[in-house]
């Protein structure tokens, strides 16, 4: 049985279920096809790779992993639009305005959103991103040829538009820049391996998993601290000023999430969790006074590990009716 999260966007995340670790960029096929989603080919890889430009038309809803131009024309009134934007953990996404033709005086609009929001809870959770969800917007209306090439804080962002007149539309150019420090990521894959560090920053940084996943967490440094301690969410660790904490929930938000566990010390070796919430999120929280880092890793749990966790002496949460 599908998920809440995964059926609520499945049209936008159906995507992250079927990549294996190697299989990184997904495109969707011409609107005449019946398959939703298509995995670009290896020559089509090479030729991005070569410098140059992969070009297609976009949808209403859509999804972008890759670099390229990207433009939609409106065929008839397109009044709930949204284009969802993901890179890699060590990335970020820069979109630039070559042409746009919008009629914003009838209603029309063009906005960037610095992350992603659905069903109104945002990635990064307000608590997490360093700027105020006022200013994550960037609307085409009022900044006009002010702001035409738009930066993303993490590797994910998106853009709303609404279009009255057909044969309107824009066309945008996607890039990627390296991110020296990731600190808020959305996992393309439902499995992988990841190191977060956080130098003297006082900030917090969540990793979304959008699947229900065994996560393993093998080398924790917090300052100057020493020891594993894992507590439960009512002692909690909040008093330490650095810790990482494991989440568990079906939204996107960090911040709605339920607590499951906190790390308050370093340690090296293996702390491990069994977590079958629709979404699992490692977040750090940082006082700036340190540096910080965690490396661990994931699997998504299959439904016979469901099936099973009586059997297995892992704490479990979330585990839905079976």
């Amino acid at each position: 049985m599908p998920s809440a999260l995964q059926f609520q966007c499945h049209f936008v995340l159906i995507f992250l279920a079927a990549l294996r670790g190697e299989a990184r960029y997904l495109e969707v096929r011409d609107a005449g096809e019946d398959e939703p989603f298509l995995l670009l080919s290896e020559d089509l890889k090479r030729e991005l790779s070569a410098g140059q430009i992969y070009r297609r038309s976009l949808r209403c809803i859509d999804m972008l992993s890759t670099e390229g131009q990207f433009t939609f024309t409106a065929e008839q009134p397109q009044l709930h639009c949204a284009t969802f934007f993901i890179g890699d953990p060590e990335e970020l996404i820069t979109i630039d305005y070559d042409s746009v033709n919008i009629d914003c005086q009838g209603g029309d609009f063009l906005k960037v959103f610095d992350g992603w929001i659905l069903k109104g809870e945002k990635f990064p959770s307000s608590l997490d991103h360093p700027l105020p969800t006022s200013q994550r917007y960037v609307d085409f209306c009022e900044s006009g040829s002010i702001q035409r090439s738009i930066r993303s804080s993490q590797n994910v962002a998106m853009i709303f538009f609404r279009i009255h007149q057909p044969g309107n539309g824009f066309t945008v150019t996607v890039k990627k820049n390296a991110n020296l420090f990731p600190c808020n990521v959305i996992s393309q894959t439902p499995s992988g391996r990841f190191t977060m560090v956080i130098p003297h920053q006082h900030r917090n940084c969540s990793f979304s998993i959008i699947y229900p996943v065994v996560i393993k967490i093998s080398d924790l440094i917090l300052g100057h601290l020493n020891g594993l301690f894992l507590k439960k969410p009512s002692a909690g660790c909040t008093g330490m000023g650095d810790f990482v904490e494991l989440l568990g929930g079906t939204g996107l938000d960090p911040s709605k999430m339920f607590p499951l566990a906190d790390l308050c010390h370093s340690f090296h070796g293996s702390a491990q969790m069994k977590i079958g919430c629709d979404n699992t999120v490692l977040r750090m929280v940082s006082s700036g006074k340190h540096v910080n880092r965690v490396t661990f890793e994931y699997y998504q749990l299959d439904l016979q590990e469901l099936e099973n966790r009586k059997e297995n002496s892992i704490e479990e949460f979330c585990f839905p009716s079976i």
